[in-house]
């Protein structure tokens, strides 16, 4: 796999930033995506799409699958959680919680007016999109996408995470940063060559001063601080069975230490409306950045 598809996107999708307040007073950021002009005739169908990060990632993981959808047609957004991306930091780390971001989600959704949608969440994302099931029916998030998250998360992926989170976060350059993440995460990207490295780097850190710093919080460790092997994780299967009245998009990465492939044949056993796309070559999370995952995705919502 490379970074690059066979059939190039444009190289400047059209987007907005913006931002929003939390209902606790944080400026919160976002990137929206309006449909492409000259691109695919918008209908009724081309349903828009709210895309969820992983738990220290921000919007530049979106922007090549957020171009694809805005040149079908698609009405696409993407968030930055507290403490992310362009993001305010909370002074206080106890507010890195899912029950927080999920009331800066719904002021987002708010401040957007967005009346129907899909959610795409990667990791974290799709954390909460399994709670949203909760607070938004059928008939307003219609569909839902998870990039590499289900119901049973993994021990050994955490661990992993937790490992790194926070502990490093300044390289001298791109290509520092890039080293760093084939070393620790070769095995999980076997496919990955160097640009597809560089690319990585890009979505994670940002250039300060000549260095490349990480894009979140190093408090968000703190979340993961506490994980014991010996205490069993949250069941969230009681969340998953509130997706089983919408589609259900669930992408799992060959290689991945969070979503196991047990776990995926069981959420296909359970939910009537569940396909899986395995992206090879990749792990945790799939990056999506091929052209095939992109028309998958689309050819999901345009059955909507």
């Amino acid at each position: 796999m490379t970074s690059a598809p066979e059939h190039a996107l444009p190289s400047r999708a059209a987007r907005r930033q913006f931002t929003w307040q939390s209902p606790d007073g944080l400026t919160l950021a976002g990137c929206e995506w309006s449909p492409q002009q000259g691109g695919a005739t918008r209908t009724a169908s081309a349903i828009p799409v709210l895309c969820l990060p992983g738990l220290s990632r921000n919007t530049r993981d979106f922007h090549d699958v957020a171009a694809y959808l805005q040149s079908a047609g698609h009405h696409v957004v993407a968030l930055d959680y507290r403490g992310r991306g362009r993001s305010d930091w909370d002074p206080d780390w106890r507010n890195y919680t899912l029950a927080v971001e999920a009331a800066d989600i719904d002021a987002a959704i708010a401040h957007l007016d967005l009346q129907r949608f899909a959610v795409l969440g990667t990791s974290r994302g799709g954390l909460h999109a399994l709670a949203m099931a909760d607070r938004y029916p059928a008939d307003r998030m219609a569909a839902v996408i998870l990039n590499d998250i289900g119901p049973q998360v993994e021990m050994e992926g955490l661990r992993r995470i937790a490992g790194t989170l926070g502990q490093q976060m300044t390289y001298g350059s791109r290509e520092d940063l890039a080293a760093i993440l084939r070393q620790f995460l070769g095995p999980q990207f076997p496919a990955f060559g160097m640009e597809d490295w560089l690319k990585l780097a890009g979505q994670l850190a940002s250039e300060e001063d000549g260095r490349f710093v990480m894009d979140y919080d190093p408090a968000l460790a703190n979340q993961l601080a506490g994980l014991d092997d010996a205490a069993p994780l949250p069941d969230l299967w009681h969340l998953y069975e509130k997706l089983s009245d919408r589609p259900l998009l669930v992408i799992r990465g060959e290689h991945s230490d969070i979503l196991s492939s047990d776990t995926c044949r069981r959420m296909l056993e359970f939910h009537p409306a569940a396909s899986l796309e395995t992206i090879g070559g990749q792990g945790h999370a799939p990056v999506l950045w091929v052209r095939e995952a992109h028309e998958n995705i689309a050819l999901f919502l345009r059955g909507l």
